[in-house]
């Protein structure tokens, strides 16, 4: 619910900036002068559509780049955090209780589950596990954190793939645009019978104005896509890194191995 409220914050938040910006533009054609909106208004119908299309990718896209921003910031620094307290901590309840307060970084997730998994074996409770016993089940233990892990890769992939079609789908139809209003302004220069650089231009600007919208959607995308994914890379090593400090500290509690 957090989620689809951040997204939906943010789509919000971008309309209202496109608003302010489609305003700046009918600024100075007032006064007579021509500007992009004036371009767009001129188009065709087609044209029109796929600006609408490129328009909601944009929107779309800015949000989820903000949401990604804001998500992979705060898992990196309470990472970070819980790592420090993992390390500190010898007493694995002390840190189960701790892990419930860091709720972005995927650490918690993967040291509960853990955790989860080491009480089942021992059959005690929490506040009894640092009692140490024989013969833990070190390839059951392992497979519970890898199980955890791909869980929170999962949860930090989502809506990755959005901008990875936005960056690949968006050029071909700000093209599709063009080309459609090419073949429009060809058709005018047919009715007209007159292939004058003032009869072409107009027609080829209003085209291109659909390449360029395509570019204005697919640029950012591509970046944020590209920044995120290193990013999200970098977590997921720390989450492997953890997963084998978790296994070797329980080793060293509880003298597991393996079957």
């Amino acid at each position: 619910m957090v989620y689809i409220l951040t997204v939906k914050g943010s789509l919000w938040y971008f309309s209202e900036c496109i608003m302010i910006s489609l305003l700046l533009f009918l600024q100075p054609s007032i006064s007579g002068e021509g500007t992009i909106l004036d371009l767009i208004l001129r188009t065709g119908l087609i044209v029109k559509l796929v600006l609408l299309i490129l328009l909601f990718f944009s929107i779309f896209s800015w949000a989820v780049i903000i949401y990604k921003s804001r998500q992979i910031k705060k898992a990196k620094l309470q990472t970070q955090k819980f790592l420090r307290i993992f390390r500190r901590s010898k007493q694995l309840s002390e840190i189960n209780e701790i892990s419930l307060r860091f709720k972005f970084t995927p650490l918690s997730s993967i040291f509960r589950a853990g955790f989860q998994e080491l009480n089942a074996q021992l059959k005690l409770n929490p506040e009894d596990s640092s009692k140490k016993i024989r013969a833990l089940n070190a390839e059951s233990l392992n497979r519970a954190l890898l199980r955890a892990s791909n869980e929170e890769i999962s949860r930090l992939e989502k809506m990755m793939s959005f901008l990875a079609t936005t960056g690949s789908v968006t050029p071909f139809i700000g093209l599709f645009g063009t080309v459609w209003g090419i073949m429009d302004a060809f058709h005018k220069i047919g009715l007209t019978k007159s292939a004058s650089l003032a009869v072409v231009a107009p027609g080829i600007a209003e085209a291109l104005i659909a390449t360029a919208a395509g570019l204005f959607a697919a640029i950012p995308a591509v970046i944020a896509y590209n920044h995120y994914l290193q990013k999200i890379k970098e977590l997921i090593t720390e989450m492997d890194d953890f997963s084998l400090e978790f296994l070797n500290l329980t080793e060293k509690l509880y003298g597991i191995q393996n079957r």
